[in-house]
């Protein structure tokens, strides 16, 4: 299709007051993370357990420094957050609450357990491939590029497990023969993005090329994407968004600008514009929702940044964005654990990026 095609659509739109990430925002945001780090219980270890003696390990035992926040993928993106509050917002309130709380968490020898789970225990190789590890990229993304001398040493700190998890990424992409599609955890262009950005910012050209070559193996061919059967119920991922901005990470404008107009048609990308039905804002799967809206707000702005200036999509996309930012903020501050684990990193990720 020629992408100017849902336009009219989106021109009809009417849309409440943009959100935007005010010190306010921003302090209440930080509460989530801070108050569910060291938050041990309830949590999904999603730890494979091969013996007796295993079957007794806290979630402290086997992640020292991620235990909380129901999960581990949830601890290390809360703690990006903060540290991407602390380096964007020092003035907010609660500012020394999160550094007090990073220093605990960025502690040298936990993060070396957290590096030696991954060795320690047998099929351990695969927790959190590759969505966790995307994060993790994330977190060592923003400290690296904060030249405080905290975020120095909390990078120095990260170090054993995030090359740990390069190791484990780099053997994974050699043998990784099909993308995962679907609209959570598993989704492949997320994580290829992420880990794109992050080989950028270490110049680890190695790396870099052999993520492009793949999202390019992976997707390059894609055409007329079945956008129209999104979402599932409990999608926190637009699939197809997921993919344009990977897509853009890694192709020149203008062709971006044609596998753009090959990738959606005309119905599945009027769907990908609705905001999401969220039918039960206490239910730990039906609350993705919410984080869908997020993901799609920063998956279009992110295209709409990388088409020509006289792209009409362009505007149309960034407004998109907006609406589902209008509609998800107010929803994530009236959800319980289910959203407040983790929905705030996909707020401030949203508002910000």
């Amino acid at each position: 299709m020629k992408i100017s095609l849902p336009l009219l659509l989106l021109s009809s739109l009417t849309f409440a007051q943009v959100p935007t990430l005010t010190d306010d925002v921003a302090k209440k945001l930080a509460d989530m993370p801070l108050h569910c780090i060291s938050q041990e219980y309830p949590n999904k270890t999603a730890h494979i357990i091969n013996n007796q003696q295993e079957a007794i390990l806290t979630p402290k035992d086997l992640h020292p420094s991620f235990y909380g926040c129901l999960d581990w993928h949830s601890s290390v993106h809360g703690h990006w957050m903060l540290v991407r509050l602390l380096k964007t917002k020092a003035g907010m309130a609660n500012a020394k609450e999160i550094e007090t709380l990073l220093e605990k968490s960025f502690n040298a020898e936990n993060l070396k357990s957290e590096a030696n789970y991954f060795s320690k225990y047998q099929l351990a190789a695969t927790f959190e491939r590759t969505y966790g590890w995307a994060w993790l990229l994330k977190l060592d993304q923003e400290l690296m590029t904060w030249k405080d001398p905290r975020a120095v040493r909390w990078h120095e700190n990260l170090k054993p497990l995030t090359d740990q998890v390069l190791v484990l990424w780099k053997k994974y992409l050699d043998k990784q023969t099909y993308p995962n599609r679907t609209g959570v955890h598993p989704n492949t262009a997320f994580a290829l993005g992420f880990a794109i950005d992050w080989a950028r910012v270490a110049h680890d050209k190695d790396f870099e090329n052999q993520l492009i070559e793949k999202a390019k193996y992976f997707y390059l061919k894609d055409r007329n994407t079945p956008a129209y059967l999104e979402p599932d119920g409990s999608d926190f991922f637009s699939p197809s968004l997921q993919i344009a901005d990977l897509m853009r990470r890694i192709l020149p404008q203008k062709d971006f600008s044609k596998w753009l107009n090959h990738f959606y048609d005309k119905k599945g990308f009027e769907n990908i514009s609705k905001i999401p039905v969220v039918s039960d804002l206490k239910d730990y799967q039906t609350v993705h929702l919410v984080g869908l809206s997020f993901s799609r707000a920063w998956c279009m702005k992110g295209i709409a940044k990388a088409l020509p200036e006289k792209n009409p999509l362009k505007t149309k996309l960034n407004k998109q964005a907006d609406r589902f930012l209008a509609n998800a903020l107010p929803l994530l501050f009236q959800s319980n654990y289910g959203g407040d684990h983790w929905l705030g990193s996909f707020a401030v990720y949203a508002l910000e990026d």
